[in-house]
């Protein structure tokens, strides 16, 4: 991510929009009223926002549309993979968390990445939010955006899909799993 392009070019932004209609034609019931035709005006007038969609793209996060903010006139998007996006697994929550491994420290932390590309980390709420247009993480985690109070005694929290329910739990921010990731929120 780091050094990265703010913008595609015109065959990377065609290709990506081609992939992001198929994602919306197929999956209608995530984004009931929303016209393909209108999102796709919104992210031709925003290139640094398909910039970000790519970098969710590249990482496996299948960003699709699930809202739209009659208030700001925004389109959400948020990762709809079925696991925690691959490109974004195995990292701790934060950089203070990233500082204080002194041994086997991970790559990055989920929110210098997230920063780097442009997303908000998913909340508590949107992550339920996202587990109602169907049941992700079912076999793996995502970290969440942690309140401050538990960030401040030194831990995150995460959610999963097991056993027909989901569940918020949570870690020392310095952890990091193989299977868990983060999934991001975009608007548009």
């Amino acid at each position: 991510m780091k050094g990265r392009k703010k913008e595609l070019s015109p065959q990377q932004s065609e290709e990506l929009l081609s992939t992001l209609k198929a994602r919306f034609a197929k999956n209608t019931h995530r984004h009931k009223g929303i016209e393909w035709t209108k999102v796709r005006a919104k992210l031709e007038a925003n290139p640094e926002k398909l910039r970000s969609l790519d970098d969710m793209e590249q990482t496996g996060g299948e960003p699709d549309v699930v809202a739209y903010d009659e208030t700001t006139g925004e389109y959400i998007f948020y990762d709809c993979s079925a696991e925690s996006p691959k490109g974004r697994r195995s990292l701790c929550y934060d950089r203070e968390a990233l500082d204080k491994r002194k041994e086997f420290k991970p790559a990055n932390s989920i929110m210098d990445m997230a920063a780097e590309m442009g997303i908000e980390v998913l909340t508590e709420e949107q992550y339920r939010q996202l587990q109602q247009l169907g049941n992700f993480d079912a076999k793996t985690s995502s970290w969440l955006k942690t309140p401050a109070s538990i960030r401040k005694l030194g831990g995150a929290i995460f959610g999963d899909f097991r056993y027909g329910a989901v569940f918020i739990y949570h870690n020392g921010a310095d952890s990091y799993y193989a299977a868990r990731g983060f999934r991001g929120s975009l608007r548009v």
